[in-house]
């Protein structure tokens, strides 16, 4: 176990995306940071290269073994967790007349994973002690809907939710709960959308341009570091184009 004195943050899905900059922001505010990843261990690995004191976790969140697992390794490895920052997701596009049932099952049994993480991470780690940060980023599409993402919509409105109702949960305790709500987000993703699809979507952006991943990590830092009576709530952050 090292015995370090600097808090401790888990990122999900912290390889790719707005997760690896959510590690790297942390890690500048003074946090040993676990870089969790399901799949892209190349990356991950670079990017804890990185990072002073950062480690690495594989799991597969929709696996209820391998959370378990991973709660021991985060138990082994640094002995606590002071910020929990629920980022992983999965997607699948299709319209609800021919998406597949197996298809839905598997975007949604990311969000039930992230439920049993959140629960064993308080549990292991937060509610004995009383303090520590839940930080989920959830979607603006959770919000406005998305033609082709019904059960990634209904995923990420269902992580607002509970946001709000572990926040109530967890009254009497300094254990904070808030969701971040990204817009149209400049990541490898949206970079593969065709030119006429994010001409639309920036239609829509008063601000007129993508965010920047930094953008998000950098309230994902206010929230871990400060934010001190913000709780159960949701943050927007999508440059105007919806305002919760």
């Amino acid at each position: 176990m090292n015995e370090s004195s600097a808090p401790v943050a888990l990122v999900t899905g912290g390889g790719t995306g707005i997760g690896a900059e959510c590690c790297r922001a942390l890690a500048a505010a003074g946090f040993r940071v676990g870089v969790h990843y399901r799949s892209s261990e190349e990356k991950a690995q670079k990017l804890v290269a990185e990072l002073p004191g950062g480690f690495a976790l594989k799991a597969d969140i929709s696996d209820a073994e391998q959370i378990d697992a991973l709660i021991k390794q985060l138990k082994d490895e640094a002995g606590q967790v002071d910020v929990l920052v629920n980022n992983a997701g999965y997607n699948v596009n299709a319209p609800v007349l021919t998406m597949k049932l197996d298809d839905y099952d598997a975007v949604r049994s990311v969000e039930r994973g992230t439920w049993y993480l959140t629960k064993m991470i308080l549990r292991r780690f937060m509610f004995r002690r009383g303090s520590g940060r839940i930080i989920n980023i959830s979607s603006v599409v959770g919000h406005t809907g998305n033609p082709g993402q019904i059960p990634y919509t209904m995923a990420k409105a269902g992580l607002d939710a509970f946001t709000k109702s572990l926040a109530q949960e967890m009254a009497g305790k300094d254990i904070l709960v808030n969701s971040i709500a990204p817009g149209f987000i400049d990541t490898d993703m949206t970079e593969e959308l065709p030119e006429e699809v994010k001409a639309s979507i920036l239609a829509r952006i008063p601000l007129g341009r993508t965010g920047t991943t930094a953008e998000i990590a950098d309230v994902v830092t206010f929230l871990a570091t400060r934010g001190s009576y913000v709780n159960g709530t949701v943050i927007h952050v999508n440059g105007g184009m919806y305002g919760g």
